[in-house]
């Protein structure tokens, strides 16, 4: 039986991340907690992250001019709109948004909606990775 030896590793493995100490970004609506980043734990390929979205509450339509995003349902039900299309993701349902494709989601149930995202590759900075379609929510004046 041969035995293989990993070599050592060189890279700095981060920290665990916890939902509960990452302070939750509302600016396009719901609770999006960004996790695992460049910032949080030095990635390079990507980030993930977690939202919910109450009763009501919606994330205003965006696109990734750089990265796909991959959103898994954990819990709930929404409606999706993918370019237009309307979906409705259920609970452990998945959606891949391609690079340039809009998207908004909308909690229009009454129960809580909870949600996994990835999104890669990052864009060459971090203001270039969304760009905005529709106001953030409570904004008034045009699109951002």
């Amino acid at each position: 039986m041969t035995t293989i030896q990993h070599a050592p590793s060189v890279v700095h493995i981060g920290p665990t991340v916890y939902r509960d100490s990452t302070p939750p970004n509302r600016r396009r609506g719901g609770d999006i907690r960004t996790l695992l980043s460049p910032a949080s734990v030095g990635a390079t390929a990507g980030f993930m992250g977690t939202l919910t979205l109450q009763p009501g509450e919606i994330v205003t339509e965006h696109w990734h001019p750089y990265s796909e995003e991959f959103l898994y349902c954990v819990s709930g039900d929404i409606l999706i709109t993918l370019d237009g299309e309307e979906r409705r993701m259920v609970a452990e349902s998945a959606v891949h948004v391609p690079i340039g494709v809009r998207h908004r989601l909308v909690n229009d149930t009454d129960t809580p909606a909870f949600f996994v995202f990835c999104l890669g590759p990052l864009a060459p900075r971090p203001e270039l990775g969304h760009v905005d379609t529709e106001p953030s929510p409570g904004a008034t004046g045009a699109a951002q």
